[in-house]
């Protein structure tokens, strides 16, 4: 299908199964060639696996993830703004490809763990945001960054938050959902950066400084 209108993905989101198979029909090879991109330059598939069988899953977890809660990810592309929903989508499926396999890497569980270099060689150009990571060692002092977050950014800032820096989409990509200007989304970028630091450094002196109780003796090992 070359031409992909709105009235389809809308047709789609609703549930009409005859569109959904359509726009699944249209968006699944560039989706598989776009993670299939991602996971081969990341070093191939996990241990113990095809990489024809980590394409598929990725594939389907980029589906559940544009379908979710009534497709509100599909809905947020807009022709108006210069993008094809190929490329639309193709920049979601790097992107969501990245963030699954980091997410393995920083499991406990994973048996083949991969390096962030990789993935991000994986991802294509754009400046990466590490800080979070440098910020905090823990996923409790990353949850309790999250919360801070929240409590002082509107829900506009918030949503710039996720995009740009917990899932590291590219500037490209939040400039094409947002319909913002490139230089733009940079200000964005660099305020949460400067924001994030701030209430890391925060975290990480409480997390240093919290007294023992009376009596309580300083854990060895």
């Amino acid at each position: 299908m070359s031409d992909i209108t709105t009235d389809l993905v809308r047709q789609a989101t609703a549930g009409d199964r005859r569109a959904v198979r359509a726009l699944v029909e249209a968006l699944t090879p560039v989706i598989q060639a776009r993670v299939a991109r991602v996971l081969l330059r990341a070093g191939g598939a996990a241990r113990g696996r095809e990489v024809r069988q980590e394409v598929g899953d990725l594939v389907q977890q980029v589906f559940e993830r544009l379908f979710a809660d009534r497709g509100a990810t599909l809905l947020q592309w807009d022709p108006a703004r210069g993008m094809s929903l190929l490329n639309f989508v193709g920049l979601l499926a790097e992107r969501e490809a990245v963030t699954v396999l980091r997410s393995r890497r920083k499991s406990p569980f994973t048996e083949d763990p991969m390096e962030r270099e990789d993935l991000e060689r994986g991802a294509g150009s754009g400046d990466r945001e590490g800080e979070i990571e440098r910020l905090v060692a823990s996923r409790e002092a990353l949850s309790c960054l999250v919360r801070a977050m929240k409590a002082r950014l509107s829900a506009q800032g918030l949503r710039m938050f996720t995009w740009l820096l917990v899932e590291e989409r590219s500037v490209e990509e939040v400039c094409a959902v947002e319909g913002m200007s490139a230089d733009a989304v940079y200000a964005w970028r660099s305020r949460l950066t400067r924001l994030a630091r701030e209430i890391g450094a925060e975290i990480t002196s409480d997390t240093a400084t919290v007294p023992r109780k009376p009596g309580e003796k300083a854990r060895e090992g």
